[in-house]
């Protein structure tokens, strides 16, 4: 795990604990201008409330879905460790001395699988495209297989070995796209957008005492920021403290059965 990966989640939790600190000491000083201007604080509990509902529903939004797709890819994971041990398991179909070449390979793609999983880095998050060791590896194992299914001797696996092996390739697809997958950015701007006009508020309706009430203050920027550090977390697994690691190892664990 990369360093600039492991801190990635932090970076717009902090951000966004900062800019809250700050938009509040904008809203409390607003606030404390105003405080002798007759009727500056009318209607200021109902407008406050219509915003934190935006921003607790907004919160609520990513959160859930970000720990929905946290889920299907662990799904995901672990439909592709089943679909290798069956294919692992097939290549017992052909002949004895037609395995080795196709069991070197099959070993092979597993490892360039199981080193692209712990080698996630901000740069292949931002990326859809399969890491070159990954399709060298399976691009391999294909040929490999393809050639001994074509010999006589291979023939009765071919039915089931090449179908498994298409199976396999396309679960470990469908696992890479789905941590392409998130949310339109927008989500996002709106959330910040709103938590940050919601801070100014949360400043404006402070702004009667005679200090700063700094526990209110770090408590509401730290609680928001909190929800942004873990919906980055589980938007991109592989990246912080929170993992899909338990799932990986079922691969790890096939991969060492392979002997």
């Amino acid at each position: 795990m990369h360093i600039a990966s492991a801190t990635f989640p932090i970076i717009p939790a902090l951000g966004m604990f900062v800019a809250l600190l700050i938009f509040l000491e904008l809203g409390r000083r607003l606030g404390v201008r105003r405080l002798n201007v007759p009727g500056a604080r009318a209607g200021v509990g109902v407008v406050d409330g219509s915003v934190y509902a935006l921003v607790a529903l907004m919160i609520g939004f990513t959160f859930n879905g970000a720990a929905a797709r946290f889920d299907s890819r662990r799904e995901l994971v672990g439909a592709t460790t089943n679909v290798a041990g069956t294919t692992w398991q097939r290549i017992d179909m052909l002949p004895a001395e037609l395995q080795p070449p196709v069991r070197d390979a099959m070993r092979r793609y597993i490892d360039a699988l199981i080193a692209s999983y712990a080698s996630t880095s901000v740069a292949d998050a931002a990326t859809i495209r399969q890491p070159e060791a990954v399709t060298r590896a399976q691009n391999d194992l294909w040929a490999k297989a393809v050639e001994v299914c074509s010999t006589p001797a291979g023939d009765k696996a071919r039915m089931l070995l090449l179908p498994s092996m298409n199976e396999l390739f396309g679960a470990v697809e469908k696992e890479r796209l789905a941590r392409a997958i998130h949310p339109p950015r927008l989500i996002y701007v709106l959330l910040a957008i709103a938590a940050l006009i919601g801070a100014v508020f949360v400043g404006y309706a402070i702004a009667t005492a005679e200090k700063r009430n700094w526990l209110y203050m770090v408590g509401v920027a730290g609680t928001i920021a909190s929800a942004t550090y873990v919906v980055a977390e589980l938007e991109y697994p592989r990246m912080g403290r929170v993992r899909v690691d338990a799932i990986d190892r079922t691969l790890v664990d096939l991969r060492e059965s392979m002997k």
